[in-house]
């Protein structure tokens, strides 16, 4: 009986101890799964934990240098960590984005590009495209306005239209050959099925100085760039490439208000980072752009620039990227010209 009662005993206590142990044991993995996942949730809440350089393409002082330090000044508030500008100019903005593709993708650097960037790949100056780069945010959008001398007939884009068709080759159109500003011009004679003689320009400044000279006939221009002009009588916006109505200009048209739904003409700028930086950042960062995007004395800003404020998101940026190199291909054979 005693030996029974000991053996009871012996292994009531070893059932005891495997219990203790199996539930110290749980107790144990519990804790390390939960401090690796507070480890990993404050390590995406530390992000960004220092500066994030950004790389623009362009010369100190041209337009996309002047937008982009407008948002690197509103980055301390909405992201929480400065975002200086490291300007990289050369080969029409492709050099700096060279090397921002090589970089790491630890967040730590974005760049910016805009449709010239799909232009450059379609005429064979860069092998880079959109889809190189993960896009964060678009937030800088210039609508672009066709423009003519304040001395030619044209005081319509219907009577633009209606001679470019029956003089083709003939109207001088001044344009960036291979940037943005011929793919706009080439959307142009697509839409209305005309056919331009271009003539090549390096930059918005030189080709508008142009048109007002009569060097040439046409050209597309921006509000920076062209309004003052627009003022003075020397020269007239025809159609501007905006969704509606713009208050500078509140007597000049849209196209799509003309008809012409497919010439959506605006120079969107936006930041985009190295392939391969992770979900979380990104979404981070575009949440930080959105809510810079929504501050009135930033949007004042931006538009004493010349620009609108028109937030893309990293899925929206990535299918208005898609759909412009979609109608860049397109017409990659006018920009051959």
């Amino acid at each position: 009986m005693l030996q029974n009662s000991l053996r009871h005993a012996r292994e009531g206590r070893m059932r005891r101890l495997l219990t203790a142990s199996g539930t110290v044991a749980s107790l144990t993995l519990g804790l390390t799964v939960g401090a690796l996942a507070t480890s990993a949730t404050a390590q995406a809440q530390a992000y960004p934990d220092h500066a994030i350089e950004f790389i623009v393409p362009w010369s100190p002082g041209g337009g996309s240098d002047t937008l982009m330090r407008i948002i690197s000044n509103a980055a301390d508030d909405a992201i929480g960590q400065p975002l200086p500008v490291i300007n990289m100019p050369g080969v029409s903005g492709t050099l700096g984005l060279k090397e921002l593709a090589d970089r790491d993708p630890d967040g730590y650097t974005v760049g910016q590009i805009h449709e010239g960037l799909m232009a450059a790949n379609a005429t064979g100056l860069t092998q880079l495209d959109w889809d190189d780069f993960q896009p964060i945010a678009s937030l800088a959008s210039s609508p672009q306005y066709l423009v003519v001398n304040g001395d030619s007939d044209w005081q319509t884009f219907d009577d633009f239209a209606e001679y470019a068709k029956a003089h083709p080759g003939e109207i001088r159109v001044g344009a960036t050959l291979g940037g943005i500003p011929h793919v706009h011009a080439a959307m142009i004679e697509d839409a209305i099925g005309a056919e331009f003689r271009y003539v090549g320009y390096e930059g918005t400044g030189a080709r508008i100085r142009g048109l007002v000279g009569g060097h040439v006939d046409a050209a597309i221009g921006d509000i920076s760039s062209s309004l003052e002009f627009v003022k003075n009588g020397d020269l007239r916006f025809l159609a501007v490439g905006s969704n509606q109505r713009l208050d500078d200009t509140p007597n000049v048209p849209t196209f799509k208000e003309l008809g012409y739904d497919s010439l959506n003409l605006s120079v969107n700028r936006g930041i985009v980072a190295p392939q391969g930086i992770d979900d979380a950042k990104v979404e981070t960062l575009a949440d930080a752009f959105e809510t810079m995007s929504q501050d009135p004395a930033f949007i004042e800003r931006m538009n004493r620039a010349g620009a609108q404020v028109e937030f893309m998101g990293p899925d929206a940026y990535t299918d208005y990227l898609a759909d412009v190199d979609a109608t860049i291909e397109r017409l990659s054979g006018k920009l051959a010209r």
